[in-house]
């Protein structure tokens, strides 16, 4: 019951803040630039079927693993009438290679065909509870969240994927269906925050390890690391 208890406050604790689903599109109206200088908002992106966001970067692994669906999956969500925009929210590192400008080159390389703009001080990402990059979030006709998590099951190897998440999902919601998997867990890199958002996870991570250490000692290199398919 003890080891029950512990596991139900840390996840508890460190998923606080995540999007609900059925929750509405938050700050819909900020307004950010994209990479072709276009000023747009998430309301001015959503279509009559819906709007989906994908919190991205130029330097992650398992983005640049995941870019030769990005095109398909947002020329899919053009088809269904569902908006697409990928945003870039690494605050932290936007003179290491998430600048305006390294995202254009980006998505020149990777022969992007959607919208791909800057979330200026982290604030959407914060508003959403987005935590890795890239992190997925679909609403529907009614601005209302029905998918949350990954794109699909294997970032690396496209042939061996068994689920496609998120492609199955922006075809029901373009039927007017009901998404039959509606969350799974965002597979990536950490989101880059802005500095004093950084301040707070350290301060978080502070609490979780005098937490566990209180319980019994232990140390970081003895917490399980996360596995991926592209080790």
């Amino acid at each position: 019951m003890k080891k029950i208890s512990i596991l139900t406050i840390l996840f508890s604790f460190t998923i606080a803040g995540e999007l609900e689903l059925g929750s509405s599109i938050p700050l819909g109206d900020v307004k950010m630039t994209d990479i072709s200088g276009k000023i747009v908002s998430l309301n001015d992106v959503k279509m009559d079927n819906g709007l989906l966001v994908n919190f991205s970067c130029n330097t992650c692994p398992w983005v640049v693993a995941w870019q030769d669906r990005y095109n398909a999956l947002a020329k899919a969500s053009n088809n269904n009438k569902i908006g697409f925009i990928t945003i870039n929210q690494n605050a932290r590192t936007r003179n290491r290679g998430e600048s305006l400008d390294n995202m254009r080159d980006f998505s020149k390389k990777y022969g992007h065909d959607f919208l791909y703009a800057v979330d200026k001080d982290s604030k959407l990402a914060l508003a959403f509870g987005a935590t890795h990059t890239p992190h997925i979030y679909l609403f529907n006709g009614s601005g209302k969240l029905v998918y949350r998590g990954a794109i699909d099951d294997n970032a690396r190897k496209p042939s061996k994927v068994k689920n496609n998440y998120l492609m199955d999902a922006i075809k029901a919601v373009g039927k007017g269906k009901k998404v039959k998997v509606a969350s799974t867990k965002s597979l990536g890199c950490e989101i880059k925050f802005a500095k004093n958002e950084t301040e707070n996870e350290l301060r978080k991570e502070n609490f979780i390890y005098s937490f566990l250490s209180s319980v019994r000692p232990v140390s970081y290199t003895h917490l399980p690391l996360p596995t991926s398919d592209l080790v």
